[in-house]
């Protein structure tokens, strides 16, 4: 299968604005690249990458006055198959994990397995640890948090989220890490494409999504507590604790995003026609 996907931001800068972009595709999808996933800018910039401490690829760029935009079209060949599904995969005891996945076990920003602990050993300290716990979590999750583009909310943590029972795919990973990480599950966060393949298409704007990965028996696999259900299509971005680590676009001073389009949609043999 071939995917076509790309975006274009456009932000509008007061003054020269030095930008952190984390809009490549992640390292580990580089061989499926087609095309490269080039970033495009608009007026041009000199700009540099770099691998960041998770091991996603960085853009620094120092964004000009006034309009600026930020793109990418390529295409990348994916398998075709959904998400693996291994009920059979275990929990790793603690003693046993590798030291870097252990800081997938602590609290972070949007993560506070503090306020949480108590909650999950209640709820899921009953099942059998491995791939049914973390498939029951997001059972709870799904059920629990309503999602609503209206009601999205930067700053909305896993706690608040658990309590307002409303966000978006961020929301929903962030609870789901959380409470795996209270289980003494490893579990990380993702961001990238994820487009209506396989399923039927929404009317909702296409977004840039996030789901979470956990660490059972020596790997890592993939969930997604919003849709619940094993999908076709997803291309990994950046991978971290949480969406500090991952955030798109981080400006370190004034700016205003005015555009926002993502596209990635199946490529049809007859046609793989660009943004237009």
């Amino acid at each position: 299968m071939k995917i076509h996907a790309g975006y274009q931001i456009e932000y509008e800068c007061p003054q020269p604005t030095p930008m952190l972009l984390m809009l490549h595709v992640h390292p580990s999808r580089l061989p499926d690249l087609i095309t490269p996933d080039q970033i495009k800018f608009d007026p041009p910039v000199e700009h540099r990458h770099y691998r960041d401490g998770f091991g996603n690829i960085c853009t620094r760029v120092l964004a000009p006055a006034g309009r600026f935009e930020i793109s990418a079209d390529f295409l990348i060949h994916d398998s075709g198959m959904h998400d693996l599904v291994v009920p059979d995969a275990v929990q790793n005891p603690v003693d046993k994990l590798p030291d870097d996945v252990l800081v997938y076990l602590l609290g972070s920003r949007y993560c506070e397995t503090d306020q949480l602990s108590n909650t999950a050993w209640n709820l899921f300290g009953g099942i059998e640890g491995g791939w049914a716990r973390v498939q029951a979590i997001c059972d709870y999750v799904h059920d629990r948090i309503a999602f609503n583009y209206q009601q999205a909310c930067a700053t909305r943590s896993a706690w608040q989220g658990h309590n307002e029972q409303v966000g978006v795919c961020r929301d929903f990973a962030h609870l789901a890490i959380t409470l795996c990480r209270c289980m003494n599950i490893p579990a990380r966060y993702c961001t990238g494409y994820l487009g209506d393949i396989g399923v039927p298409p929404v009317d909702d704007p296409m977004d840039f999504s996030a789901w979470f990965e956990v660490y059972l028996g020596g790997r890592w696999y993939t969930f997604d507590a919003r849709h619940n259900t094993p999908r076709i299509g997803r291309i990994l971005m950046a991978t971290g604790r949480d969406a500090t680590d991952v955030a798109i676009s981080t400006s370190f001073g004034p700016s205003t995003l005015t555009g926002f389009i993502v596209k990635t949609d199946e490529v049809q043999p007859e046609r793989a026609g660009r943004f237009g």
